[in-house]
């Protein structure tokens, strides 16, 4: 099993931005790794506070092929000066990589988080 994350902002807390920044992040996660749904063992996303409009995991949902993979949201910790408006992922793959060949994804405001990771 191998874990692949992902984290990316929203400009506004509306659905549509919401579902639109998910469905994205979600969709570069797995061509980054040469992924299909069937390779997703489960999904888990955070949001700061102030992602209230939708749950990624409904976006996640609307993909094709994604209806029998377990998804899960969480609100993130509050903590001071943390990027806002910011939602992350976790995928826990059924992959038979290196840890170093995984691609973690990180768009938007996001970019920055984990640079010591991205590709």
């Amino acid at each position: 099993m191998r874990a692949i994350r992902g984290a990316t902002t929203v400009f506004e807390n509306t659905k549509s931005e919401i579902e639109k920044a998910t469905m994205e992040l979600v969709t570069a996660m797995m061509e980054r790794n040469g992924i299909t749904p069937e390779d997703i063992e489960a999904a888990l996303f955070s949001a700061t506070k102030d992602v209230t409009a939708a749950y990624p995991a409904a976006a996640m949902r609307k993909l094709p092929g994604m209806k029998f993979v377990p998804l899960f949201d969480a609100q993130e910790m509050d903590v001071e000066e943390s990027l806002r408006l910011c939602i992350r992922a976790l995928f826990l793959t059924d992959l038979d990589k290196d840890k170093s060949e995984i691609n973690h994804v990180y768009l938007k405001g996001a970019a920055h988080l984990r640079q010591d990771l991205t590709k």
